[in-house]
C-alpha cells in the first residue's frame, strides 16, 4: 500500500482526461463523483450500497461535523472512517460555503468566519487553522482550504475582495495542514486542495489559480460555480480557468451537478465532482434514468407496470414498477426515498464508468452528444 498522494493519468480525448488519484486507503479512478455524506451518512442509504454503486470516494463536512457530533470526538472514536464504516477515501470541505449558508448570524474578518449554529445558536470561530485542525481529527484523505463562496451575481469589486481573502486563507490552510504534517495530525498521504475562487471573472479567475498553483498543493478545485450565475456561464468560466492549473495535479468542481454539468465539464477538463442532487432528488421522487429523468410523484405513473428503468445496474430499478414507486413516494413511505435515492446513486457512478470508458475509446464527443439526446433532451415523464 502506497503511503503517498498523486495523480496518474492514464489518457485523454480532446480535453476529457482519464485517470486516477492513488491514496493510501484506495485508487479513486477519474473522472469521479463523490456521494455527498455530510453528516458521516449519505442519506437514505448504507455505506455498503455506496460501495457497491462503484464510489471510490465519499464527501464529509466539515461545518456540520464540528457543530453534531463533534471532531474531537469523532477522533476519540477512531476517527471519520471507523465512525461510518467507510474504509475508502473521504474528502472533506472546509465548512466556508455553509458558514455562509447556513448559519444564522455570521461575521467575516480576517481572522475567520465568526457565526452562530443554526442547531442550537452556539458561537463559533472558524478560521483556516482550526478547519484544517478539524479535518486531520476527522481524518479525511483530501482536505480542503478555507475559503469565502459568495452568491452571484455580485459586483466586481466584492467578488475580488472574498478571491483575495480566500488567497491568504489558503496560504494559512496550507501553513496550519504542514503543521500538522510534522506534529504527525496528517499523514504523508493526505492532501490539501485549493480552491480558485473569482466568480464569471475571467481576470479574476486567472489570478486565483496562478497564486495558488505558487502553493504547489496535491490538488485544485473550482468553486464558486452552480451558484446563480447559470449552467453556460458556468462553463465559460471553467473554460477561461482551467488552462491556468496543473496537467499533474486533480481537478475538482464543487457541488456540480446535473448529469449535463457533469458531462460537459468533463470534456473541459475536470476530474472530479459532488453533489447532493441524486440523493436529495431521490428523496423527493425524481429518478435518474437512462431514458431521461422521470417524476414518480406525477400520476402518469399511477397505472405503469413497467420497470424505472431496465437498463439500470441497479436491481430495484429494474425489479420495482413505475406504479409501484410512484404509490411508495404519494404516501410518503421511507422506502420510496431509500429506493430512488440507490437508484440515481448508480445511475451517477455508471454515468461516470461510461465517460471513462469514452475516454478510453476515443469517442467522447460521440458518446456524450448520444447519451445527452437521451438523458437531457427527452421530456421527463
Amino acid at each position: 500500500m502506497t503511503e503517498a498522494f498523486y495523480y496518474r493519468p492514464l489518457g485523454r480525448d480532446g480535453l476529457a482526461r482519464r485517470g486516477e488519484i492513488v491514496t493510501p486507503r484506495g485508487i479513486i479512478r477519474t473522472p469521479a463523483f463523490m456521494p455527498v455524506g455530510t453528516v458521516a451518512t449519505v442519506k437514505a442509504l448504507y455505506p455498503e450500497q455506496v460501495r457497491d454503486a462503484g464510489a471510490d470516494i465519499l464527501l464529509g463536512n466539515t461545518y456540520h461535523l464540528m457543530l453534531r457530533p463533534g471532531a474531537e470526538r469523532v477522533a476519540k472514536l477512531g476517527g471519520l472512517h471507523k465512525f461510518m464504516r467507510w474504509e475508502k477515501p473521504i474528502l472533506t470541505d472546509s465548512g466556508g460555503f455553509q458558514v455562509m449558508s447556513l448559519s444564522k448570524i455570521r461575521k467575516i474578518t480576517e481572522e475567520g468566519a465568526l457565526f452562530q449554529s443554526h442547531l442550537d445558536g452556539s458561537r463559533h470561530m472558524l478560521s483556516p487553522e482550526r478547519s484544517i485542525e478539524i479535518q486531520c481529527l476527522l481524518g479525511s484523505d483530501i482536505q480542503m482550504q478555507f475559503d469565502e463562496c459568495i452568491e452571484l451575481p455580485a459586483e466586481r469589486r466584492e467578488v475580488e475582495r472574498a478571491m483575495e481573502l480566500s488567497l491568504r486563507w489558503a496560504e494559512r490552510s496550507r501553513t496550519a495542514f504542514l503543521a500538522q504534517r510534522a506534529s504527525g495530525g496528517a499523514g504523508p498521504g493526505q492532501a490539501l486542495f485549493g480552491i480558485v475562487q473569482g466568480g464569471t471573472d475571467t481576470d479574476l479567475r486567472r489570478r486565483s489559480a496562478e497564486a495558488l498553483v505558487g502553493l504547489d498543493l496535491e490538488g485544485y478545485a473550482v468553486g464558486g460555480l452552480a451558484v446563480g450565475e447559470g449552467h453556460d456561464l458556468m462553463l465559460a468560466t471553467l473554460e477561461a480557468t482551467l488552462p491556468f492549473l496543473p496537467e499533474n495535479k486533480p481537478r475538482y468542481l464543487m457541488g456540480v451537478g446535473t448529469p449535463l454539468d457533469l458531462i460537459e465539464a468533463v470534456r473541459r477538463g475536470i476530474d472530479m465532482f459532488d453533489c447532493v442532487l441524486p440523493t436529495r432528488n431521490g428523496r423527493h421522487g425524481l429518478a435518474y434514468t437512462w431514458g431521461g429523468a422521470v417524476n414518480l410523484r406525477n400520476a402518469v405513473n399511477a397505472d405503469d407496470a413497467a420497470p424505472l428503468d431496465p437498463e439500470s445496474s441497479c436491481p430495484a430499478a429494474r425489479d420495482y414498477s413505475r406504479a409501484y414507486l410512484h404509490h411508495l413516494i404519494r404516501s410518503g413511505e421511507y422506502l420510496g426515498a431509500m429506493i430512488l435515492s440507490w437508484v440515481n446513486t448508480v445511475f451517477y457512478q455508471d454515468l461516470m464508468a461510461r465517460m471513462r470508458a469514452a475516454i478510453e475509446e476515443g469517442r467522447f464527443a460521440d458518446w456524450a452528444e448520444e447519451t445527452k439526446a437521451r438523458i437531457v433532451t427527452k421530456p421527463a415523464a
